[in-house]
């Protein structure tokens, strides 16, 4: 019997549906051609503002420039605390230490008698920068791009519209170059004024050339190339091809650390000169935004509003997977790829996800390899054990997921003003208020309410990870904390209320005005978003009978009343720059105070044993006689109890089981290159996670078919009598 031809159309869609179900996922996000391949996927929140390593300061920049520039030093991938070793140099060199008439000193000499430190830095011959037009030469030797006119920039709109690239070696003359931009006037850089103080000349030398910018552009801002090898630099000297040299003021050993960060990474002159081109910046050709590395990877297609790509760097030099990490390293399969080239990951696709719950998602589908937690979907991922560990739902654990934690080198906390008349001061009454207060708000309480258990109560100013900082008994805040059954146990509020009586508070009244002592809390924290935490801190204080009152502003207002010391409590945070201690104890030394320093101490807090430990302790070297001058500091602060230490946040990460290598970490940024993946097993689970549900659409055509046949088959049968 012949079938109707509107039967067979359905019967062939139904096939198929089937068909297709088996052979892929309809919701796969990226191209079928990719499928398989050693991709990585991940996610951006939000716009990059600059790709220009002297102006990019943000951890959105960092997430990609990290990965294409080379400062010549890294922080060690998997040691902690945090270590740096070579990356593009050939050792982390020890400076050489003049006086005022220019004499060498001895290693050990008196910081007074330091007048400059000299860093000599060895770069590795054979390291070649990614291809680029700006390195590409015609047949006898000259840059194909170096003289562009308005005709040959008609039909570009990327750096991709440039047909020729090239490429050359990195040279110890592109890291000065890199130095003197962070003068160049256009630039702003965002260190170009603690540097003045270190490097020496900078600060001259970014006055002329403000002079030779505003003599060459006579008003004009694009098309002006003002070239920085012209004009030397004092401080900075070139001693062979592949050496230079850096003189700074006094002794600073944290510069080191700044020469890991992209600050002091190298640029080529020939970049400079082909983006700074009449024309270019108009189409977006700029440093701004494509940068020119020598780094692992390269940015191949930079669309922030959808999607940015990095790819393999062809000419990245070798690089070894480290052989050694901490004791558990080994065992958590962090040393199972030592020896191996970097990097593993031919490409990283990053999608513009602005949204958290459509991340999320995507990242349950396979389709992203890891992602932090969400606060909505913590319940559906997190569950703690019976000791109060974290560890992945069952859900997650079915799936491969793995939980990856770290204690980021962050401190958030309470501060008073040491300059308030109440909760001010440096007398035994002012300690023991304070000190009240400290043990009464439960911060175990609040990470476990409003940060699902993700941080830890801060001891002290120094987060994990930071030299200085003490584990265990020996480093916790005695006044604040007992030390009961191997773990800190905050002091009774029965201790704190004694503590309040002794402060002249009984019961928490004011003896001046026979009711509830008043204190002011300032905070930017404004919306209906914060308002269960800010009820929360009431409570806290009402346990001592003290009235806290919250003083929510915008976060311009709040800043003023900070520098003019108008706050009681405030909160604040830390984030480190660095893994050093004086990135943290500079905040409570006296000359860098917020109120009329217009410093970084936003408690105000002058200290003089303080101060003078400091001042000892800032440019010493890791030694144990600077452990000791820091434990004394601690202990002084912990006394005088200027913050609410509060909390060192906890990072959570978690990421699927074809991912390999990941070791969270707050100081290196150009981790990348590390993580390895096997794209087999990835494309296996994204088949099993998302095999399309097509019963639905088939029982949906079958009714269709079963309604259709026997109206096709009556609308047939009179077509045939009408005939007839």
């Amino acid at each position: 019997m012949k079938r109707p031809g509107a039967t067979r159309m359905v019967l062939l869609v139904v096939s198929l549906l089937f068909s297709a179900g088996v052979a892929a996922s309809w919701n796969n996000p990226y191209p079928a051609a990719d499928e398989g391949k050693n991709i990585l996927y991940t996610a951006f929140r939000e716009r990059p503002k600059t790709f220009d390593p002297a102006r990019a300061y943000s951890s959105n920049e960092y997430l990609f420039i990290a990965q294409i520039y080379e400062p010549p030093f890294q922080y060690h991938y998997l040691t902690r605390p945090y270590t740096l070793i070579p990356l593009t140099a050939t050792d982390v060199p020890a400076p050489v230490f003049l006086d005022q008439r220019g004499q060498r000193l001895a290693r050990h000499a008196p910081v007074a008698s330091i007048a400059y430190s000299v860093y000599e830095v060895h770069i590795r011959p054979g390291i070649y920068y990614q291809p680029h037009p700006a390195f590409a030469r015609d047949a006898s030797g000259r840059f194909l791009y170096h003289a562009l006119g308005e005709h040959d920039l008609s039909d570009v709109g990327a750096i991709g519209d440039f047909t020729q690239t090239g490429t050359r070696e990195l040279v110890a003359a592109d890291y000065i170059y890199q130095i003197k931009r962070l003068a160049h006037p256009k630039l702003h850089s965002p260190i170009l004024s603690l540097m003045n103080d270190y490097i020496v000349g900078l600060k001259d030398y970014a006055n002329t050339l403000k002079q030779a910018n505003d003599a060459l552009s006579g008003g004009r801002e694009d098309g002006v190339y003002l070239d920085l090898t012209k004009y030397p630099l004092s401080g900075v000297e070139e001693v062979d091809r592949y050496t230079y040299r850096v003189k700074i003021h006094g002794k600073y050993p944290q510069f080191l650390y700044w020469m890991a960060m992209p600050f002091f990474a190298p640029l080529p002159p020939e970049a400079d000169r082909f983006f700074s081109q009449p024309g270019m910046a108009e189409k977006n050709l700029t440093l701004d935004w494509y940068p020119v590395g020598s780094g692992a990877y390269m940015l191949t297609v930079n669309n922030p509003n959808r999607q940015m790509v990095l790819e393999r760097n062809p000419h990245y030099h070798a690089e070894l997977y480290p052989a050694e990490g901490e004791p558990g390293d080994g065992p958590a399969g962090l040393l199972a790829d030592a020896g191996q080239p970097l990097p593993f990951i031919d490409k990283v696709v990053f999608s513009l996800e602005k949204e958290g719950i459509p991340y999320w998602n995507k990242f349950l589908q396979g389709y992203y390899d890891r992602s932090g937690v969400l606060a909505e979907s913590f319940d559906q991922a997190i569950r703690f054990t019976g000791s109060g560990d974290t560890e992945v739902s069952e859900e997650m654990q079915q799936k491969g997921i793995r939980l990856l934690t770290s204690v980021q080198t962050s401190t958030y906390y309470l501060g008073f003003n040491m300059l308030d008349p109440v909760v001010g001061g440096y007398s035994e009454r002012a300690r023991k208020l304070r000190q009240a207060i400290s043990v009464a708000i439960d911060f175990e309480e609040r990470i476990s309410i409003f940060d699902n258990g993700r941080g830890i109560a801060a001891q002290g100013p120094l987060a994990p990870g930071i030299y200085g900082y003490r584990a265990g008994q020996a480093g916790i805040n005695p006044y604040v904390y007992d030390w009961v059954d191997g773990r800190p146990q905050r002091k009774p509020i029965e201790y704190a209320r004694r503590l309040l009586a002794e402060a002249g508070y009984p019961n928490g009244v004011d003896p001046a005005t026979g009711k509830p002592l008043m204190i002011n809390f300032e905070t930017p924290a404004t919306g209906p978003e914060r308002k269960a935490e800010l009820d929360w801190m009431r409570k806290q204080l009402q346990k001592l009978g003290v009235q806290l009152v919250i003083r929510a502003t915008d976060y311009n207002r709040f800043q003023e009343k900070m520098r003019k010391g108008d706050a009681q409590i405030y909160d604040w945070g830390w984030n480190a720059d660095y893994p050093d201690p004086e990135n943290f104890l500079f905040l409570l030394y006296g000359p860098n105070k917020k109120v009329g320093h217009d410093g970084e101490n936003a408690s105000n807090y002058d200290n003089p044993e303080f101060n003078r430990l400091f001042e000892r302790m800032k440019n010493m070297d890791n030694t144990p006689e600077r452990q000791a001058i820091i434990d004394q500091m601690v202990d002084i602060a912990r006394r005088d109890t200027p913050w609410i230490w509060g909390v060192h946040p906890k990072q959570f990460i978690l990421q699927h089981d074809w991912l390999f290598n990941t070791k969270p970490g707050q100081m290196a940024n150009n981790t990348l290159k590390y993580t390895r993946l096997d794209p087999r097993k990835r494309a296996e689970q994204r088949a099993v996670w998302n095999r399309p549900v097509v019963w639905p659409i088939a029982l949906a055509l079958a009714v269709f078919v079963a309604g259709a046949v026997p109206a096709v088959a009556t609308y047939r049968r009179r077509e045939r009598q009408v005939q007839r």
